[in-house]
């Protein structure tokens, strides 16, 4: 009989950092076209993968001298190659067993979300979008902070996510009890793009517990995470700084989908990542949402993944003008 310590021990085995188990009776509630059950409704439990984003891939960033590697390795690789790599050997391991298992990577969605028409009454609409964060919350991987990113005991807000989906009946974990997130606000006060609020906030129910999370404005984000903005990019000229500060400060409206495309033509930086590696080229590093947070976390003592130095260890650069 396949077991949870059995499935948890062979992803740790495989290469996962982290791995947690929930129920799917844990996404009650959930709008139809986020709700998992709609992809495979005799389905009985999700497993979550999470792999860490090492520290130092972020180190060029901080440093303000090598942007490439936190993009590359810390996202595109981990998402399109190490972790549905991963995501087969756990299937496989699971399907030996008997029981089925639908592999959800985290680019699965970039094809488009509710985009076709249902097949038939009663159905969302193709594809069913597995909200990542919420999904790592069922299952038991941790909490999602003030900046509606999902932080865990391991690694804080430093890993990505992978899930399968399957009609074995594991044992679930509990449900994360929470005490990372200690709304320090550091991450809404950081953020170059202003996109966490520092007053209004989202509430939803998951699992019988209320998440909150910062009001958060996808279309500053969309800009800034691909070109930053002139306090924290050493990319951009004269027009498309105006562009980011304009948009920050609302003298340019769009939605997030149209900053998106507009960002990544404006920097030959962005327009190569995504050549490159099909993915954002994530300049502004998480300057509140991860290296904030993680700063904060880890000078709490908060985290497992213990460092001899910490991150920061002397003046950032977009300070030292100053």
């Amino acid at each position: 009989m396949l077991t949870s310590e059995m499935v948890k021990r062979f992803a740790l085995e495989c290469g996962a950092d982290i791995v947690g188990i929930g129920s799917m009776d844990r996404f009650e509630g959930a709008p139809k076209e986020c709700d998992p059950r709609y992809i495979f409704p005799d389905a009985k439990a999700i497993i979550g993968l999470g792999f860490r984003i090492h520290r130092g891939l972020l180190r060029g960033i901080e440093e303000g001298t090598y942007f490439a590697g936190y993009p590359a390795m810390g996202y595109a690789s981990i998402n399109d190659v190490f972790a549905p790599m991963v995501l087969r050997f756990v299937g496989n391991f699971i399907e030996d067993h008997g029981h089925e298992a639908l592999l959800y990577q985290n680019t699965s969605v970039r094809l488009g979300c509710g985009v076709g028409k249902p097949v038939a009454e009663g159905l969302p609409k193709p594809d069913v979008f597995l909200h990542f964060r919420i999904a790592a919350f069922i299952c038991g991987m941790g909490e999602i902070g003030y900046s509606k990113l999902l932080l865990t005991p391991h690694f804080g807000p430093r890993q990505r996510f992978a899930f399968l989906i399957t009609d074995a009946p594991l044992e679930p974990d509990p449900i994360f009890d929470g005490g990372l997130c200690d709304r320090c606000m550091r991450c809404a006060n950081e953020c170059p793009a202003g996109a966490i609020s520092k007053t209004r906030t989202v509430k939803i129910m998951v699992a019988g517990r209320e998440i909150e999370w910062g009001e958060f404005d996808e279309t500053k984000c969309a800009a800034v995470y691909q070109i930053g903005t002139p306090n924290c990019s050493p990319f951009l000229d004269d027009g498309t700084a105006k562009f980011v500060l304009d948009l920050i400060e609302g003298r340019t409206k769009m939605s997030a989908g149209e900053a998106f495309s507009k960002a990544r033509q404006m920097v030959a930086y962005s327009r190569n990542a995504w050549e490159s590696y099909h993915h954002p080229s994530a300049i502004c590093g998480g300057m509140g949402c991860i290296r904030a947070c993680m700063i904060h976390l880890e000078s709490q003592g908060k985290l497992k993944n213990k460092f001899h130095q910490p991150f920061r260890r002397r003046k950032p650069w977009w300070h030292q003008a100053s």
